[in-house]
């Protein structure tokens, strides 16, 4: 799945965290009114925002801290 965001431009991957955090906050809304079936589905678009954002910083030139 990280190999999927590291072919993508810059631009790509900020639309890709846009269409991720639409598709977060319509997961949270549908667990509120008890419509969620897929739980599993929320840890999984939350891990790929933070494949997203990581490889935009990466792409960007910044460094990836190591630790706490």
């Amino acid at each position: 799945m990280a190999s999927d965001f590291g072919d993508l431009s810059l631009d790509q991957l900020d639309d890709q965290l846009v269409k991720l955090k639409k598709e977060q906050f319509n997961l949270r809304f549908q667990r509120a009114s008890g419509q969620l079936e897929n739980t599993a589905r929320i840890r999984i678009v939350r891990r790929d925002i933070a494949r997203v954002k990581t490889a935009a910083r990466v792409r960007r030139g910044g460094s990836i801290k190591k630790g706490a």
